[in-house]
Order: C-alpha cells, then sequence, then structure tokens
C-alpha cells in the first residue's frame, strides 16, 4: 500500500517562525514530482513558493489560503510509492522482533528524497521509518483494520515517521485530549486514521480511568471528544475602535524595531548640508548619455566611501561574547516602502559598485520590493542602512538603526533654502542629514566625523575624487 509522508513547513531561513499561506498551487489528488513548488507563502521577509521534498499525489493539504501556520506545522500529506506487505495478511507474531519493512522509506523509486536543501528535511532521501510490533500480542491483518489501539493496550504496529492522518479535525482533537496518535490503528483507507477511531480511544481512556483504583494517581481525564477547550479572551474592541493584527511585515517590523529599541544605546547627530553641487554634478552626469544615475546611488557611494574612513559604523555588537564585530565589506541596506509595508533590500558588496551598477541594483531590488518578490537572501546580511526619508517630504528624522546592525544614515528632503554661499546670502538646494549610531561601537567623534565627511561630499562632490 502507498506509504503517506508529511511534509511540514521548513524553515525558510534567518530565523522565520511562520508563514501565511498565499496561493496553493496544487489540489488534494494531484501528483506532485520531487521538488515541485506546492504553495505561495508570504513570510515577514518575502514571498516564496515551497517545494516538496517527495514526489507522489497529494493526499491532503492543510490550512487554508490566508492562514497562517508555525514553522514545522504540516502542510501537505503525499502518498509515495509502495509499501511491503506481509503474506498471509499476518505481522510477525510474540516475541519483540522487528519487521522487515525497518529499511529506508526510499527503498522504492517513488520515494525519493529530493535534491534541494530544506532546513529540516535533508538533501537525499525520504526519512527512515521502521515498522515495529509491540510485545505480547500478534496483529492480524483481518482483525487490524476493526482494532484501536490506546495507551499501548493494543498490539498494533506503531510507527516511526509520519502519522496516518489527513483531517486537520482529527489532529486537533487528539492534540486537544494528550492523545498519542502513534498509539491508534486506523480503521480508515490503507490504516488511515478517522475521527471514529479518535473517538472511540477517548470513550475507552475515560472507562480506563474510572475503573483505577483509587489510591493510584488518577490519569488525566480528557474531555468529551469534539470538545474544544474554552478560548483565551482576546482583546474586544470597544465603540470605534479597529483592531488589526500585528503579522506578516508588520509584525516583523513590530519586532525588529523594538529589539532594536531594547538592545541597543543609540544616539542621533545631525546636519545641514548644500546639495546644490551635487545636484549638478548628477544633471552633468546624465547629460552624457547612458544610463540614468539616480541620486540615491550617489549618496550610496558618498556612504561607502565614509565606511572606508570609518569602520567602526561598519559592524555589530556580539552582546554574548562582549565583542564588536567589523565587517570589511559593505552590504548596504536601503528602507523602501511597499504597499506590503517597510522593507529593507541589501545591495551586496556595495562598497565595490560603481553609481550605474548601484543604480541598476537599486532599481532591481525596488521594483522586487514592490511586487512581493524579495527572497529572504535579499532582505538580510546588511551592515548599515541608508534611509532617504526625505521622499516622504520630510526634513529630518531620528531613525531606529536595523538591528544587528550598527548605524544608519537618514537622509531629508532636498529643497531651496536661503544659504550663506561664498559669503553672500543665496538660495541653495539643502539637506538635512542625520547619523543614528550604537553607542557601544563608537564615541560622538567618530559618528561626527563621519557625518562631517558625509556632508562634505555631498557640498563639494569633488572631495570623492581623491578615494576613488
Amino acid at each position: 500500500m502507498a506509504q503517506v509522508l508529511e511534509f511540514k513547513l521548513p524553515d525558510l531561513g534567518e530565523g522565520l517562525t511562520e508563514a501565511e499561506i498565499v496561493r496553493w498551487l496544487v489540489e488534494v489528488g494531484d501528483v506532485v514530482a520531487i521538488d515541485q513548488p506546492v504553495v505561495e507563502v508570504e513570510t515577514a521577509k518575502a514571498m516564496v513558493e515551497v517545494p516538496c521534498p517527495y514526489g507522489g499525489v497529494v493526499t491532503a493539504r492543510f490550512g487554508e489560503e490566508g492562514t497562517e501556520l508555525p514553522v514545522g506545522a504540516p502542510l501537505i500529506t503525499v502518498a509515495v510509492g509502495e509499501r511491503p506487505t506481509s503474506s498471509g495478511g499476518s505481522a510477525a507474531s510474540g516475541g519483540s522482533a522487528e519487521s522487515a519493512s525497518g529499511e529506508s522509506a526510499g527503498a522504492g523509486s517513488g520515494a525519493e528524497g529530493s535534491g534541494n536543501v530544506l532546513v529540516g528535511y535533508g538533501t537525499s532521501e525520504a526519512p527512515a521509518r521502521r515498522r515495529r510490533v509491540r510485545q505480547g500480542r500478534p496483529v492480524s491483518g483481518a482483525s487490524a483494520a476493526g482494532s484501536r489501539a490506546v495507551n499501548g493496550h493494543a498490539g498494533a504496529e506503531a510507527e516511526d515517521g509520519p502519522v496516518p492522518v489527513i483531517s486537520p479535525l482529527v489532529r486537533r482533537l487528539a492534540r486537544q485530549n494528550g492523545l498519542d496518535l502513534r498509539e491508534l490503528t486506523g480503521s480508515g483507507p490503507d490504516g488511515l486514521i478517522l475521527r471514529a477511531d479518535v473517538e472511540y480511544a477517548l470513550r475507552a481512556a475515560g472507562q480506563g480511568a474510572a475503573a483505577a483504583p483509587s489510591a493510584q494517581p488518577r490519569p488525566r481525564v480528557p474531555q468529551a471528544p469534539g470538545t474544544a477547550p474554552a478560548p483565551r479572551p482576546t482583546g474586544t474592541p470597544a465603540h470605534g475602535e479597529i483592531r488589526t493584527p500585528l503579522k506578516g511585515v508588520r509584525g516583523a517590523v513590530a519586532d525588529k524595531l523594538a529589539r532594536s529599541r531594547r538592545e541597543i544605546p543609540d544616539a542621533t547627530c545631525w546636519v545641514d548640508a548644500d546639495a546644490t553641487e551635487l545636484m549638478r554634478a548628477r544633471t552633468a552626469m546624465n547629460a552624457a548619455g547612458g544610463p540614468k544615475i539616480s541620486l540615491l546611488a550617489l549618496l550610496a557611494r558618498i556612504c561607502t566611501a565614509a565606511l572606508t574612513r570609518f569602520p567602526e559604523l561598519n559592524s555589530t555588537v556580539d552582546a554574548e561574547a562582549r565583542e564588536v564585530v567589523r565587517f570589511d565589506h559593505v552590504h548596504l541596506g536601503f528602507a523602501a516602502q511597499t504597499d506590503r509595508g517597510l522593507v529593507v533590500p541589501v545591495v551586496r558588496d556595495a562598497h565595490a559598485r560603481d553609481a550605474e551598477s548601484l543604480t541598476a541594483e537599486f532599481a532591481r531590488l525596488t521594483e522586487a520590493g514592490r511586487t512581493g518578490t524579495l527572497t529572504p537572501a535579499e532582505l538580510t546580511g546588511g551592515t548599515f542602512t541608508l534611509n532617504n526619508y526625505g521622499v516622504f517630504g520630510v526634513d529630518g528624522s531620528t531613525p531606529i538603526i536595523n538591528h544587528p546592525e550598527a548605524a544608519m544614515l537618514g537622509v531629508g528632503r532636498i529643497v531651496p533654502k536661503p544659504w550663506v554661499h561664498e559669503g553672500e546670502l543665496a538660495v541653495r538646494q539643502v539637506v538635512q542629514l542625520s547619523l543614528t549610531f550604537d553607542h557601544r561601537v563608537c564615541d560622538g567623534g567618530t559618528a561626527g566625523g563621519f557625518l562631517r565627511y558625509v556632508a562634505d561630499c555631498v557640498e563639494q562632490p569633488a572631495v570623492l575624487l581623491r578615494t576613488l
């Protein structure tokens, strides 16, 4: 008979603990190949298509679209290959013999493993499954369908591996009543455990508890089948209130910002700078033909040059080891507002890119953020963040550091303002720059030096020529 394998939501990386089902890519009854995507989920970082490491027939899906599942929760079950059956309809009798089916589940071609790496699933064969026969009683194939084992009172086979249960209601009923489904023998097709099996087991457990001597510790009395415990009360909106769950991207942002405030002793300094010459330089670059250079790319180039001079700010704090970890590369994050909320894509090796390359990568990552196709790798690993909040029409801010980084440069809007230029009052393009930094990695002198160098490059872009 077919072997039912359960595929659980894998760890998609970077400590993600849950994901929301966006769209199922398969239906119950579909045949799936190894590593075929079966569901599209949205994590706190990105939209991801999840491949199944098993090939076979989909027998169940767990969760409707819009449901949030924790890592490790069942996603689908797949019927794989053919399971070996004993001749004569009977299993090994008496004794403590292990059945010959204790081989790897990958013994047949239908149970081949995935070649992809899914955390918790390995890269080759499906998990090994062994079948053992409990001591004391033989189990016949004729009586297996009608027998139900509870707490070791039956001699049915118990398996190490996925439990043959399709219905999430059956799983919930057993979980709520503390019942181990591995102790049951299903009466459904191919040994499938049905709700009737669970209810029968619960009734038997209740009868056993009632007949137990009063001198012995009283076992846990399960609830009546189908009766769920009273849910914990949640906040009920008062009149005029609207409550929105903190989950997905919004929840991840909330957790990260709160952690940053709790753990990082941050400080902020700021300065106004005359950006007139920088704007003229950009206009001249774009007039020369070729790909257009974005202002964000020029600011990023200034940032990487400043971090070369002040590497203390391109670091993180290992609190457990009480060490400052300094990086020899700049993976530059930039804040981007999308329909899904705030995301911070990361430009890898920004220090090794020129303005054209930075412009192209910013455009690619921004578009991916808008469409929700950023991968976890494109949203993690940053060492410094550039936050251009000027696009919202504001002059200044005290940004919260993107934990676990050590600093963030904020850039306000560039607007015409009166400014003393070469001893005379003139209207110039002025921008406010702010630097929020972790005071554990450096003192104010370093932070001030970094910000002053950035401002000097904004006011006189030719300063950058010394380091190009």
